[in-house]
């Protein structure tokens, strides 16, 4: 009896609930029991619109994908969400930076660990990036109709290793500097730009980093490329699910093919 009453009271408040103004804002489809109403669903959330219709089950296989994708994704947030940690305490200064760096590790709690995510995540996701980049192309994925999406993975690739370069110089200590100032100065052999795009990763007409040089690099770090790169990936998937989901493991070989039809065919005559 008591069971009986806990269920009508529950039945009465979830219909309730879902029959207020704020459910149905929220919700404006009926649970997604007939496919009309899961198309609607699909179809009216920004996150599962960006799942595809249909996967094929072997290209969604560990094995194959090794979930590069989503690894990278993943590492993406976590230098997201320890960025903005960091941004409390940091001042892109040449002359508070690096001990901005230092506080933050030794007196500002968890700053240490945070810090040390931030940079950890970073370098993983050149290397999850530069693997999925491999797995791509080893299996062909990147032909039609994909060949756009690939084109689109590219520039994710190049913004990735830009957020790694333009982060080198934040702590502002003697490698970091001396790096930058090797990879700006590397700008100078490039034909008819070198010289423009040199100065304008510097920040003015010197050889070395100075202040210019270290708030365009975290300009560039923390707002730039960070929403650039958000704007991309959310190309990046819807385009995977207009594609149809992961590209599926390559057909097999004629040979294999041919060596496999006679077993095929003894088994099948087997079984009459």
């Amino acid at each position: 009896m008591g069971t009986s009453t806990k269920r009508g009271v529950l039945d009465q408040v979830s219909t309730a609930i879902k029959s207020s103004q704020i459910w149905r804002s929220i919700f404006r489809h009926g649970y997604p029991d007939t496919p009309l109403n899961q198309s609607l669903i699909m179809m009216g959330n920004v996150f599962l619109h960006l799942h595809p219709v249909k996967v094929s089950r072997q290209a969604m296989r560990i094995t194959y994908t090794w979930c590069l994708g989503g690894i990278s994704f993943f590492l993406f947030l976590v230098l997201t969400i320890t960025g903005v940690f960091l941004m409390f305490y940091y001042i892109p200064a040449d002359q508070t930076a690096y001990g901005n760096i230092q506080t933050i590790q030794s007196a500002i709690a968890f700053g240490s660990i945070v810090r040390n995510m931030h940079r950890w995540a970073a370098h993983l996701m050149v290397i999850s990036v530069s693997l999925h980049m491999i797995r791509v192309f080893y299996h062909g994925a990147y032909k039609p109709p994909r060949e756009f999406n690939w084109v689109i993975g590219v520039t994710l690739f190049l913004l990735t290793l830009l957020l790694s370069f333009t982060g080198y110089l934040l702590p502002w200590d003697q490698i970091g500097v001396l790096a930058i100032q090797v990879g700006s100065n590397m700008a100078n052999y490039a034909p008819v730009v070198g010289d423009a795009v040199h100065r304008i990763l510097i920040g003015g007409i010197d050889q070395y980093p100075t202040q210019n040089t270290l708030i365009r690099f975290y300009t560039l770090h923390v707002l730039f490329l960070p929403l650039v790169a958000a704007v991309l990936m959310a190309v990046h998937f819807w385009r995977i699910r207009k594609d149809g989901g992961e590209a599926g493991p390559p057909p097999p070989a004629i040979h294999d093919a041919e060596m496999r039809e006679p077993n095929e065919t003894r088994e099948l005559v087997g079984t009459r």
